[in-house]
């Protein structure tokens, strides 16, 4: 990817990105507070300011590398502190804890469908075809972040929502994965290996999103 492109496509998805690694991290924080853990509340994490949530590496220098290497963006945020075992049910809790984050993404996603199909229907002009493009990168975005983040390895959320439903003993066996679990992650994307799972089912939902909208 040439450089002038690479600039057109960080214009265009910074700000999708952006708002759904914040809503998607405070949507932790949020429901981890109002199940009784207050962790993440304490240490200003249950806001909507990107800085709190945004790091270095993982949100800006990572995306930006994987852009411009792969042409698409892979990264992460500073993740939200929860204990467990200050939730009032911990393990029914701490899945909806989890899906919060991914739930916040399909509900950023069904925003930037409406803005784009109210884009649509203005007179054509510079600013609203730019700001099109960046509603239809939200969508993009967000269905891929809840996606990524709800496939059953830990630490993503889909991880975590698989341990709260797992017995007890099972639940303890499948923690100790956790610090191999990025690991593997990053061999399933430089693999190919997670992109022909995850492809098809971003791609099926993004065709019945732009179908039930009217944007296909």
């Amino acid at each position: 990817m040439d450089f002038y492109n690479l600039i057109i496509k960080v214009a265009i998805y910074a700000i999708p990105v952006i708002f759904a690694i914040t809503l998607h991290e405070a949507a932790h924080g949020y429901v981890a507070k109002h199940f009784g853990d207050t962790t993440a509340y304490m240490l200003g994490r249950v806001t909507l300011n990107p800085v709190k949530h945004i790091d270095p590496v993982g949100t800006v220098a990572v995306p930006l590398v994987t852009l411009a290497l792969a042409g698409f963006m892979f990264g992460w945020a500073k993740p939200v502190p929860v204990n467990e075992n200050n939730l009032r049910k911990p393990r029914p809790h701490m899945a909806l804890v989890a899906a919060a984050g991914p739930g916040a993404n399909i509900f950023m996603m069904l925003l930037w469908a409406i803005l784009a199909k109210v884009l649509l229907l203005l007179p054509e002009g510079q600013v609203s075809t730019y700001w099109v493009a960046v509603a239809e990168a939200g969508i993009v975005v967000n269905v891929v972040f809840a996606v990524l983040n709800l496939f059953p390895l830990l630490p993503l959320d889909g991880g975590r929502i698989v341990a709260s439903l797992l017995p007890p003993r099972v639940a303890y066996i499948w923690s100790r994965t956790e610090p191999f679990g990025m690991i593997v992650l990053i061999l399933l994307l430089v693999t190919g290996v997670f992109g022909r799972i995850m492809s098809p089912v971003v791609s099926a939902l993004l065709t019945r999103i732009y179908s039930a909208m009217g944007l296909s």
